[in-house]
């Protein structure tokens, strides 16, 4: 039997809709949709800094649960406004590029949160580098 690991972050949304920050299943490791929550509950206003900020829970959630950016194999980035891909894909490059990912950038018509501009997941595979 394949153990399973829990990554919790503090979100709020985390007890409120029953789900994990992060699972880890062997040595695959699942980062849920990511919002750009402040510890204290705000949102930056910008796309760049929002991404930056999820791009900040993620790592901490993936060496948690032992993996390191360079392993991620895919990821998930959820824009409500076309005009904030290149800032998205600029911050992801930074973060992720190494890892050169399958990635998807789709337009949503809004997430959870009307404040956030991006949502980001990511799946990583710990020793794929």
């Amino acid at each position: 039997m394949v153990e399973r690991q829990r990554v919790r972050s503090g979100s709020p949304y985390e007890p409120a809709v029953g789900f994990s920050r992060a699972v880890r299943v062997g040595e695959r490791v699942l980062v849920a949709g990511t919002g750009p929550v402040q510890p204290d509950g705000s949102c930056p206003p910008d796309a760049t800094a929002q991404a930056e900020r999820i791009m900040e829970i993620i790592t901490a959630a993936l060496a948690e649960a032992g993996a390191r950016p360079e392993e991620v194999v895919r990821s998930r980035m959820l824009l409500t406004h076309a005009e904030d891909a290149d800032a998205v894909g600029e911050v992801h490059r930074a973060h992720l590029g190494a890892a050169a990912p399958a990635a998807t950038m789709a337009v949503v018509a809004g997430l959870a949160d009307p404040r956030w501009r991006v949502e980001i997941e990511v799946e990583a595979v710990i020793g794929a580098t």
